[in-house]
């Protein structure tokens, strides 16, 4: 079995999701008492928020890219970042270390494809619906991106950071994460995007007026396709 790096905290009520599933994973396919080979290195969440306010995206990316060295040196064959928003330093991050890493927006393109979906909706923190580092990636794989109105993107965007970053779960959060839901519906997305990691704490298939795609699951279920890659 390989081990699986994580660069976690972004914020901490994710991470929790991405060791969970992880290691569910594991269990179901292995059995018996088995877990994964796991190196997490948490980041301080607050830091790295500051950065993404002010703008810095080459100190986030120094930050990032420091914890990925950390987690190569402990022994991690590849290298999960766990939020969406961050890989926009992911070549930076790249570019100061030797191991893999497996992007999110990859791993949720394929799962699209698989299902045969090519136009779907995206939601995500506003750096994520409004700039191209994660759109494009879809866009080059042939899948069609609809992102929400600028309100509805600034409404997701608060929910986000206010609400579920601190573990806020609020059912007049989910209500409005479901209009905007339907307003993409309603503008032909074929599926959504979760694509804010702590998206999937308040949204569920059961919430939703189109197929969801979790990219906090997506994400950590090709970890373990490829830690358990013979």
């Amino acid at each position: 079995m390989k081990t699986i790096g994580l660069i976690g905290g972004m914020s901490w009520e994710s991470t929790v999701s991405y060791y969970q599933i992880i290691n569910k994973e594991v269990k179901r396919r292995l059995g018996g008492l088995h877990s994964a080979k796991v190196i997490l290195y948490s980041v301080e969440f607050d830091e790295i928020e500051k950065c993404q306010s002010d703008g810095d995206w080459k100190k986030s990316g120094d930050i990032l890219g420091k914890a990925a060295k950390s987690i190569e040196a402990a022994g991690a064959d590849f290298i999960l970042i766990c939020t969406n928003t961050m890989h926009k330093v992911v070549p930076q991050i790249e570019s100061m270390i030797q191991i893999p890493i497996i992007h999110i927006a990859d791993a949720t393109a394929q799962e699209l494809l698989a299902c045969q979906i090519r136009k779907v909706g995206l939601l995500g923190t506003k750096y994520t619906m409004t700039q191209d580092f994660y759109k494009q990636r879809l866009i080059d794989r042939g899948i069609d991106v609809i992102t929400p109105d600028a309100a509805d993107i600034d409404t997701v965007n608060d929910i986000i950071f206010h609400e579920l970053c601190v573990g806020n779960i609020r059912e007049e959060s989910r209500r409005q994460f479901q209009r905007v839901i339907d307003n993409l519906k309603a503008k032909g997305a074929h599926g959504v995007i979760l694509g804010c990691t702590e998206i999937g704490l308040l949204i569920h298939q059961t919430d939703s007026s189109l197929p969801v795609f979790d990219t906090t699951v997506i994400h950590a279920k090709q970890a373990v396709e490829l830690a358990l890659e013979v």
